[in-house]
């Protein structure tokens, strides 16, 4: 490998206001996106152009929190560099998946060592893939019944073999066992 093209050279290349700058345009990104998935938003519009008016919620409220803080402003969308903006939609699907694994993790910590029960439902959702959606329920410390959602996993076939499958493979990506 070229040593002027290595990771940690480049890295070290970068000045401190650079790198400043990039934690401020994820931490943006990282804000608007828990927001979005809080309320259960969708993130992007139909037509996400420049010159248009209304560009999708994603880029939107960006556009808002930029408006209303200026430190944001100076790093976000037009002030940034085209190859570093954070805002494409396979970067808002990472942020998304590792909130995922942050909430699913919460949960699992949350429930301790209690002992839980499944519901699994499966349904087709509107591209005809087949999905099922598995809810743990256990009951906490204080004697109440809790449930919580815990993923979504798309599935070969309803059989109940396949399902099975389904959910051995996300026990054990949590560290639950049956």
């Amino acid at each position: 490998m070229k040593q002027p093209q290595h990771i940690q050279i480049v890295f070290e290349k970068h000045s401190t206001q650079e790198k400043r700058d990039c934690r401020t345009r994820l931490y943006a990104t990282v804000v608007v996106a828990r927001f979005l998935l809080r309320r259960g938003q969708v993130f992007r519009g139909h037509d996400e152009s420049e010159d248009l008016s209304d560009r999708g919620n994603f880029l939107e409220l960006l556009q808002y929190l930029a408006n209303h803080n200026e430190d944001i402003k100076k790093v976000v969308l037009e002030n940034t560099p085209k190859n570093h903006k954070l805002t494409h939609h396979d970067i808002q699907r990472d942020v998304v998946n590792a909130a995922a694994c942050e909430t699913s993790n919460a949960i699992i910590k949350e429930m301790g060592e209690a002992f839980f029960s499944i519901l699994a439902d499966e349904s087709c959702d509107i591209s005809n893939k087949e999905q099922m959606a598995l809810v743990l329920r256990y009951v906490n410390m204080k004697g109440i019944v809790i449930e919580r959602f815990i993923a979504i996993a798309h599935v070969s076939s309803t059989i109940s073999l396949s399902l099975k499958e389904a959910i051995e493979s996300l026990f054990a990506r949590h560290g639950l066992s049956l």
